[in-house]
């Protein structure tokens, strides 16, 4: 039987977990009717259509929004694209560009068998499929032969802006001792409900997300992991309205870890819910397939609401993204579940609480890779107490085997980071992880005291808090303003316009591919 150092009941822990797959699963009952402009845009590019027009719009979005505007969105890309392939006996990226170029109406073309449909795109299909494949097993191949670093995996940020100014830095930290790099989106990018092309070198506060971009950071990374004899893990976003596509795009192009969150899209970038837990299922099943961390983002939750007062609502969202995530196929290995650092370094015993938190999230997921948010809300410019928070937060993650410890920069309240920031912030990381190594079998806590009582407090809170939201729905929790202290109306925000009911026609195979059941 599982023992808990903080004391916790583990069938508590059970039930509260059950509360959650009912939510999720209410959620499901409705993701599985819809499908979104951003679902078959990436159907699009994983049938191989990729490049831009003369106005650089995407070729996936020349198509599908053809099919948006006739009304017929509804049957899926699938069903019109494996038709034209029967008629016109060309490529997906063919017929995409004869679209372009106005020469194709794919709605109007005589309708052949639907096996005949399944059948005339296996080939596309089998492609891309065996090119993630592949790439999965690459990584696979480099931890392997080279290896990895040991975990908490030492997580850093790049954010020039600048793709190739990105690659400098990013092979800085890796020499530095980095495990992971997270190369920043740009500000506003998760608002785009399009993907640009291309190698860019003009983002703000961070660089786009793009697919050139991804195999520009790839190719660096390898590189400088065969010098240092360490695999570097490759971040990016895929949150936003074009989640499943970036997700597609990491998939192909070798990333390891990816922002993939069920909740933080609507609550932070008043993108539409509907459309955003649509999304997010497909992009989930793609990001398990391919064997990518997810990263969820209840972190954030703490720079919008008190962390102390709303720490349950961290925990709530972690059950609940889990369970969104075992409906997508995602093993538990892959799930980087969020929380965060971030009480006010003046309340007395903030350490002890937030040990008290960390602890018990390890034991609640104990296969996932926890993500570990370092102190933010409160840096001020006063870059030695930031120091000293931040190591307070490192001696946490190594105390709680943290899986990814994201480490924070004594100058981050003042600029983006400099090299020799990110020097300083991984010598405290690798200090603390080393000098404190085996702390966490060493110490128990006391009976009844301060840190087993906060856990014991904090689950409780959750499961409260879980057994309201089954009563209401995930939808009414979420316009209630339940996470983070942010309302989000059901049929408001960004992007509703993009999500379609599904018709007779409808199927898409990379479901069941990816989830295994082919």
């Amino acid at each position: 039987m599982r023992k808990s150092k903080v004391g916790l009941d583990f069938e508590k822990v059970e039930h509260a977990r059950g509360v959650a797959k009912k939510i999720a699963g209410q959620v499901q009952d409705f993701v599985e009717g819809y499908t979104t402009v951003a679902v078959e845009r990436t159907i699009c590019r994983l049938l191989g259509i990729d490049g831009i027009d003369e106005n650089e719009v995407p070729l996936p979005n020349v198509v599908v929004d053809e099919l948006k505007s006739k009304g017929v969105l509804g049957q899926g890309v699938c069903f019109f694209i494996g038709n034209a392939i029967l008629e016109t006996g060309k490529s997906p990226q063919q017929i995409a560009e004869a679209i372009t170029a106005g020469k194709l109406d794919i709605t109007q073309l005589p309708v052949h068998h639907p096996e005949e449909i399944k059948k005339a795109l296996q080939p596309f299909i089998d492609e891309s499929v065996s090119r993630i494949r592949t790439r999965r097993q690459r990584r696979e191949h480099y931890i392997e032969t080279i290896g990895e670093g040991s975990k908490p995996y030492l997580y850093i940020i790049v954010a020039t802006g600048n793709i190739y100014e990105d690659v400098v830095q990013a092979q800085a930290g890796a020499r530095q001792g980095a495990d992971i790099i997270a190369v920043i989106r740009t500000t506003g990018q998760s608002l785009l409900d399009y993907v640009p092309y291309g190698a860019t070198t003009e983002g703000f506060g961070g660089t786009f997300a793009t697919q050139e971009n991804f195999r520009i950071m790839r190719k660096a990374l390898d590189e400088v992991g065969e010098e240092v004899g360490r695999y570097i893990r490759l971040c990016n976003y895929c949150s936003g309205l074009c989640m499943p596509e970036i997700a597609a795009m990491g998939a192909l192009e070798g990333l390891d870890v990816m922002l993939n969150d069920a909740l933080y899209g609507i609550l932070f970038r008043d993108i539409n819910m509907q459309r955003t837990l649509i999304d997010q299922y497909f992009s989930r099943i793609i990001n398990g397939f391919a064997g990518v961390i997810i990263n969820t983002g209840e972190d954030n939750y703490l720079t919008t609401a008190d962390a102390y007062e709303q720490a349950h609502t961290v925990l709530a969202s972690d059950f609940i993204n889990e369970q969104l995530a075992f409906a997508a196929g995602l093993p538990e290995e892959q799930m980087g579940l969020g929380h965060a650092f971030e009480m006010d370094p003046m309340l007395t015993n903030g350490f002890l609480y937030e040990l008290a938190q960390a602890q018990m999230l390890r034991e609640i997921f104990p296969n996932a890779p926890l993500k570990y948010m370092p102190p933010t809300k409160f840096m001020t410019g006063n870059i030695f107490r930031g120091h000293i928070q931040d190591a307070l937060f490192n001696i946490i993650g190594q105390w709680t085997h943290q899986g990814l410890q994201l480490l924070g920069m004594p100058t981050e309240a003042i600029h983006t980071p400099f090299m020799s920031d990110r020097y300083l912030s991984i010598e405290n990381a690798k200090y603390i992880f080393n000098n404190m190594k085996d702390i966490g079998e060493e110490v128990e806590f006391k009976e009844n005291g301060i840190i087993r009582k906060r856990a014991q407090e904090v689950l409780s809170n959750a499961t409260e808090l879980l057994e309201k939201m089954e009563t209401e729905g995930l939808f009414s929790a979420l316009e209630k303003g339940i996470f983070g202290d942010v309302k989000r109306p059901k049929n408001g925000g960004k992007g509703l316009s993009g999500v379609t009911l599904k018709a007779d026609n409808y199927f898409n195979p990379f479901v069941e591919i990816m989830k295994g059941k082919k």
